[in-house]
């Protein structure tokens, strides 16, 4: 498959939209700058689902579309949240979730993408509405844990990413489907990253 994406991305790039490029890039900047735990990422995250947004909606992607939106309000929620930190330390710590709030959290995507697949499959003309669901739910969840700085959103992210890069192939999305891929590689070391920042957390005396 991904020798499949990166032909297809190479033929795509004779006519590929600028837009695109510039979303794709700031795309980037943004995961390897949240990987870093800088504020930097939520300004390149603001530009790049601002980009998307549009792009998304014009090849009829709708949940995708809609999802870029919430992306925008959540890249300045997340600037504020990583900004103020918490009531224990100035600086938002990385956290972790115990299974029962995954398990809601999975079974809670799972439940509402079936719902929201089969109204677009009855009412609208929407691209793979399962799949889209699925991608969608899962990254509003997920993106929320970013800016609470939750360690396993990057193991959500692995598996979002990956169902993705099917979709946007789909829509010859192909410069978007190679992000994707990449995404993927970042989110496992971007998990890496934050767990050593976690354990490191643990040992220190004050989390004694």
């Amino acid at each position: 498959m991904l020798n499949t994406i990166i032909s297809g991305a190479i033929e795509y790039a004779q006519t590929m939209s600028h837009w695109e490029t510039t979303a794709v890039l700031l795309g980037v900047a943004y995961l390897v700058l949240a990987m870093r735990q800088s504020q930097w990422c939520w300004y390149a995250a603001f530009g790049s689902t601002a980009i998307f947004s549009w792009l998304f909606f014009d090849v009829s992607l709708v949940m995708e579309s809609a999802l870029n939106v919430y992306y925008l309000a959540m890249a300045v929620y997340g600037w504020l949240a990583w900004r103020n930190g918490s009531a224990e330390s100035p600086d938002l710590p990385v956290q972790r979730w115990g299974v029962q709030q995954h398990g809601i959290a999975i079974g809670g995507v799972v439940l509402i993408s079936l719902i929201s697949g089969w109204l677009l499959t009855n009412n609208t003309n929407a691209a793979l509405p399962y799949l889209d669901s699925f991608t969608t739910w899962g990254a509003v969840l997920t993106t929320w844990m970013v800016t609470r700085k939750i360690l396993e959103n990057w193991l959500y992210w692995v598996v979002i990413n990956a169902a993705a890069i099917y979709l946007y192939i789909d829509r010859g999305l192909y410069l978007t489907a190679v992000l994707m891929a990449f995404y993927v590689v970042l989110a496992v070391g971007g998990y890496l990253l934050w767990r050593r920042d976690y354990q490191a957390q643990q040992a220190s005396p004050q989390a004694a």
